[in-house]
């Protein structure tokens, strides 16, 4: 009754929601949560990726797969950083000659924002057997909205980002940067001081 009430609230796509999730051995798996509102696309995917390999996990073994269940949630609100939402490109190819197609990263998001996740995380995962399984695993929603309201979820907390301390090319770039505006106000404020002497020197 709990799964049918969850499945009732949720106005997306139930069918492609709830896709090949018998095949999963649910048995001891955690139902992590991420919520991707406000995260850089590249440091979510990792996090990801680790959680649906099990590498989080004291028992983790590469021929195995002992991944949690990820449901991703608010997908559209993902970020990215410098120019990527226009530089970025997926391409693929659709196998007739001269039929390379191509699509920006902000058209893809207007379009499929899941798709976005779910590439970036599928292209950190060994390409083996076991990524097929791996995939089932991943659920991804564009709003906050998912039919599994009836699962034990436990929300996954993003580890704090790490600033990274300015490179020394930049950092003796902006002391120079620094030093020559210094000089500039120094420069203009002697000028200014010399108009005023010569003003006094004409008045006497």
């Amino acid at each position: 009754m709990a799964a049918q009430a969850a499945a009732t609230t949720f106005n997306g796509n139930l069918k492609k929601a709830l896709a090949g999730l018998r095949r999963i051995n649910l048995e001891g798996l955690r139902w992590r949560v991420f919520d991707a509102k406000g995260q850089v696309l590249g440091r979510l995917a990792s996090q990801i990726s680790t959680v649906i390999q099990g590498k989080d996990k004291p028992t983790y073994a590469p021929n195995r797969d002992d991944g949690d269940m990820c449901v991703v949630i608010n997908a559209k609100d993902v970020c990215v950083t410098g120019r990527k939402l226009t530089d970025k490109v997926y391409y693929w190819h659709t196998g007739y000659i001269g039929h390379l197609k191509e699509r920006t990263l902000k058209d893809q998001m207007a379009k499929d924002p899941t798709e976005v996740i779910r590439k970036a995380v599928l292209r950190m995962l060994p390409r083996n057997k076991l990524r097929d399984d791996r995939d089932r695993k991943l659920r991804i929603f564009a709003d906050s909205e998912h039919p599994f309201g009836d699962r034990p979820l436990e929300p996954y907390a993003m580890p704090p980002r790490k600033v990274r301390e300015m490179r020394p090319r930049a950092r003796r770039a902006l002391i120079r940067a620094q030093k020559k505006a210094e000089e500039q106000e120094q420069g203009g404020n002697q000028r200014k001081g010399r108009k005023r002497e010569g003003k006094t020197e004409v008045a006497a």
